[in-house]
């Protein structure tokens, strides 16, 4: 969720600081300062000595590949299941995180099939 949620301040703001996650997320300082430190020491994102907070090439593969599973599966509950906006943002949310690779494509792949 952080690698995605960087993903995207990003693309608001040139520049994306702990407490800009801490906003987006509502989530504590304390709790993102922790989250930024395990990014961090993984290689998924640097942070410079202003405390702007940049995606590596890995962070930015795994961020992307979060979004695309957002974007995918909210398109899959509004089109396909016929859920309301609001309810397909909040479940993508959910899921995104946990859904299989498999049935993920699955998705990906019905979804391309109704838009011949």
């Amino acid at each position: 969720m952080y690698l995605e949620t960087i993903l995207i301040l990003k693309k608001r703001n040139s520049l994306v600081r702990s407490i800009d996650i801490a906003t987006e997320l509502n989530f504590s300082k304390p709790s993102v300062s922790r989250a930024v430190g395990i990014l961090k020491d993984d290689g998924y994102i640097t942070v410079d000595a202003s405390g702007a907070i940049e995606l590596t090439d890995t962070g930015k593969e795994v961020a992307k590949y979060v979004y695309e599973k957002h974007k995918t599966l909210t398109q899959f509950f509004i089109e396909i299941a016929k859920v309301s906006p609001e309810t397909a943002e909040e479940d993508a949310c959910r899921i995104e995180h946990v859904i299989s690779d498999e049935t993920f494509q699955s998705l990906k792949r019905i979804l391309e099939e109704k838009k011949i």
